[in-house]
Order: C-alpha cells, then sequence, then structure tokens
C-alpha cells in the first residue's frame, strides 16, 4: 500500500470513528446512537457521509422565550401566571396545567375556533382574509403548489403588498421543490418578501434533507388565523380537476390564539434569516368560547413536546380517544398511553387511510398494529379518497389539531405546530366528523394482521426496521 493511500485509509477511518463518537455525544434515543455509531464504524465512509446529511441535528437553541418575555409579546410566557385551573376544571385540568409547563405559553380563552373541511373551505376564507388585511399576513406552507390555488395565494399576496400591508412569506427549501415553478420565485416576481426555510444549496454546502419545517400557519393582523395539516395547492380540492385530490381539515381561530400563532410564525422567521418586525402589543379581542394554546415541536429544546403531551392525555381520557392520521408510527411512549387507555375502558379508535400515498409506511405500520390490537384498541381502514387529516380527541371537551403526523419524522426531526382546543361544541362537532368516517371504515382485526402472508410479513417488518427516518 502506498503513502497515498494508507493516508487515505487513515483519513476516512477517522472520519467514520469521528461521526460514530458525535453520533454518541449527541443522540438521545440510543436505538438511534447505536445504529449510526455501528454504521459509521463498520462502513466509515458511506456512514460518515449519511450521518453528516441526516443524522446531524444542525438546530441551535436561541433562547427565544427569555428574548420575547423581554419584548413583552401578549400571549409569551409572562402571560402564564398561576394555574390553567382557572379556565379548566375537572379531569381536563392536569393536562392543561402539563401543557402550561411544557410550552410555557398561557391558555388563551375567548377564542372562536372551526373546522374547515378541504381546500372548497378553507381556501375561500384564507384569501378573503388576506385581502382584508390592513396591518400584517403572515404565511407559512410547507408546500407551496405554483397551480391555479397556489396562484391564487401569490395573486392575493401580491395585493396585499400592494396596500403597504406588512407581508411575510415562509416556504420549506424542500417542500417547495414538489412543484415547478417555485413559489418562492413566483411570490418574488411579485414583490412579496418571502425566505426559504433551510433550503438545499452547493455555496455555502447545505444539503439537509430532515429538520424540515411542516408548519401550517396563516396570520391576519393578529386576530385571525388559520393553522392544520393543510398545504396549498390543488392537491387539497375533493373535487379536483386533474391528478389525485388529498383530503384533509384546516382551523380558523378568531381571538387571542392568533397572536400566540404569529409568534410561532416568527420564531420560524428568524430562524430562516429574517429580521423581526416592531409587534403590536394591543392584545386580540375575545371572539368565541374555545381555550387555545400553540403547542410547537421541532428539534432542540421543543424536541418530544408533543409526544408528551398526547401520551398524558391518552391518560387523562376516561370515555373515548379518536385518533385520525395519516401517518401512524407512534413512539413506545405513546404506544404504552393508548393500550393502558384501552385496558381501563376507554374506547380507543385509530381511523388510518386504506389507501395511503406512501405505501412503504403503511406496511411499517401494519408490522406494529398487533400490539394495539391485542390489548383492545381498535383499528379503521378508511375506503376512498387519501385522507390526511390529523385529529386527537378525548372524551367530550379537548381537541388537538395541526401539522404533526404520529410518526418520527414529525414527532423527531420536522418543526410542527400543534393547538390545543378546549372546547365542547367544536370537539361535537369533530367527534360527529370521526364517527361518521368510523362508520365507513372496515375494523381492522388481529387474526388479519398475524395471517398475513409470509412474504408480506417479512416485507413490513423490514420496512419497519426504517420506521425512524420514514
Amino acid at each position: 500500500m502506498t503513502l497515498w493511500q494508507t493516508a487515505i485509509a487513515s483519513l476516512v477511518t477517522l472520519a467514520g470513528f469521528a461521526s460514530a463518537i458525535h453520533a454518541l455525544l449527541h443522540k438521545r434515543d440510543p436505538r438511534a446512537a447505536l445504529g449510526w455509531c455501528a454504521m459509521c464504524i463498520m462502513v466509515p465512509l458511506i456512514g460518515a457521509l449519511l450521518y453528516t446529511l441526516f443524522g446531524i441535528n444542525r438546530v441551535h437553541s436561541r433562547a427565544r422565550r427569555l428574548e420575547l418575555q423581554e419584548r413583552n409579546i401578549p400571549g409569551s410566557p409572562q402571560d402564564c401566571r398561576g394555574s390553567d385551573t382557572d379556565s379548566i376544571s375537572g379531569p381536563l385540568a392536569p393536562l392543561a396545567n402539563l401543557s402550561a409547563t411544557l410550552q410555557g405559553w398561557p391558555l388563551l380563552p375567548g377564542n372562536d375556533a372551526r373546522e374547515l373541511h378541504n381546500g372548497e373551505q378553507a381556501y375561500p376564507e384564507m384569501l378573503e382574509a388576506i385581502g382584508r388585511a390592513r396591518s400584517r399576513v403572515c404565511l407559512s406552507s410547507y408546500i407551496f403548489d405554483t397551480d391555479a390555488s397556489g396562484a391564487a395565494f401569490i395573486e392575493a399576496l401580491a395585493a396585499a403588498v400592494a396596500r403597504d400591508v406588512d407581508v411575510h412569506v415562509l416556504v420549506d427549501g424542500i417542500g417547495e421543490l414538489y412543484s415547478w415553478p417555485r413559489a418562492s420565485r413566483q411570490l418574488r416576481k411579485r414583490g412579496v418578501p418571502v425566505l426559504r426555510f433551510s433550503p438545499p444549496q452547493l455555496f455555502p454546502p447545505s444539503i439537509q434533507f430532515n429538520l424540515r419545517n411542516h408548519r401550517k400557519i396563516l396570520v391576519i393582523d393578529r386576530t385571525t388565523a388559520f393553522a392544520g395539516g393543510m398545504n396549498i395547492g390543488d392537491r387539497h380540492l375533493r373535487d379536483r380537476p386533474r391528478g389525485s385530490s388529498v383530503l384533509d381539515l384546516h382551523f380558523r381561530f378568531d381571538g387571542p390564539v392568533a397572536a400566540q400563532l404569529e409568534q410561532a410564525f416568527f420564531d420560524d422567521w428568524e430562524r430562516a434569516g429574517g429580521e423581526l418586525p416592531d409587534t403590536d402589543l394591543v392584545r386580540p379581542a375575545e371572539r368565541g368560547s374555545a381555550s387555545c394554546r400553540v403547542l410547537t415541536d421541532g428539534p432542540g429544546e421543543d424536541m418530544d413536546k408533543l409526544t408528551t403531551v398526547l401520551t398524558a392525555a391518552a391518560s387523562t381520557a376516561q370515555r373515548r380517544i379518536l385518533i385520525k392520521t395519516p401517518y401512524f408510527l407512534p413512539p413506545r411512549e405513546l404506544i404504552g398511553g393508548l393500550v393502558s387507555a384501552a385496558l381501563r375502558g376507554v374506547d380507543v379508535s385509530i381511523i388510518l387511510p386504506a389507501n395511503n400515498n406512501l405505501p412503504y409506511v403503511h406496511w411499517a405500520t401494519r408490522n406494529m398494529l398487533w400490539e394495539l390490537l391485542r390489548w383492545g384498541v381498535k383499528v379503521f381502514y378508511q375506503p376512498g379518497t387519501f385522507d390526511h387529516s390529523k385529529l386527537f380527541i378525548i372524551d367530550d371537551g379537548y381537541v388537538q389539531v395541526g401539522s404533526a403526523n404520529l410518526d418520527p419524522r414529525s414527532l423527531r426531526l420536522n418543526f410542527e405546530l400543534a393547538i390545543e382546543i378546549f372546547d365542547a361544541a367544536l370537539t361535537a362537532r369533530l367527534v360527529d366528523h370521526c364517527l361518521t368516517a368510523r362508520g365507513q371504515s372496515r375494523e381492522v382485526t388481529l387474526e388479519e394482521m398475524d395471517g398475513r402472508p409470509l412474504l408480506q410479513r417479512f416485507r413490513d417488518a423490514f420496512v419497519w426496521l426504517f420506521s425512524p427516518y420514514l
């Protein structure tokens, strides 16, 4: 072996061991740490490269809560004085207090919260709100298509800029690649201020496929907001003229929680390199009966927040838990919470799409359903059009909605956002929505899962091995 070959081999080995040591010191999950260490040592060049691209958490805490407290923004930590039992009583009070401690933001009463089905209901209201904006528009979307629906939003945003409205648009650097031409280019052409969240680039080199901004937020004048799981594009029109459709739920909020949603938006805006604008300190007026709180989740200081809240919610349930999600690969803590609830006699129902747009996620899910079915958790496959809706309902007064799926990518790798809603009226409507979907769905049995052909079981189990990265 020549001197150059020896030097190259030594550098490759050193890179592998350095990557393994980095994973050992920085990974919080022992399974992830062990997997990365093994890969980096056994195949050092490939392992080090993959770890650099997919394994390193490049998010650094900016101590945002302290800064926001100093800025005296309504709905930030200094408003969270005392216990949330002032507004929430009964069995849900401990859950409200747990969320307050984790998030550090108060539960805000006086909101009007309404569900919007598919793009047919959501887009007209969102466009109308942008059209009447007088001071500020903040819009964040993971996918921002430039088809007919996307073009309508671009036109509305450009018109707002022309009215001297302070407009901020944030699109994810990977998510925007789903469409061409890219939304950021179209927006810049119309003079709309836009930033891309962690875009891939060569100079300076940055190829980061994980740690995506999956949040969907629209805030108008700090009084009206929209959030949920719906992206922008024709794909969310149920009666889409061409191509396949995606069913979804989005939510409109009028009232104080709009300020918290704006605050979450500007956290991301600054993380993407934007400057914070002057903030109106007037607290939005109360509009309805719902008490709401924003929960942020993502790599860094917010990691595992949603998992903790969802697990606590499952332990709080007394009558029912209804879950609707497109992707279901929950962490062990949540599996334990759901099984424990079912063993206590709680009616636990999970509604999944029978026709998933990501077949490999569907296969991995099938490998772990037996553990839930064995202990009385009910699982249903909803037929027809792929349903992207995300709902977590407890009894008759608590709903959690937002952008997060119940899978490792959402709960550990993405920046996600959820809204807790304590409101009997909205809960009742969403319970009816889920029960209707459940009544139209096929219940999965333990015998069905155990009776899968050997080849299918092998495929499902093999894909499940990669579930932390699906």
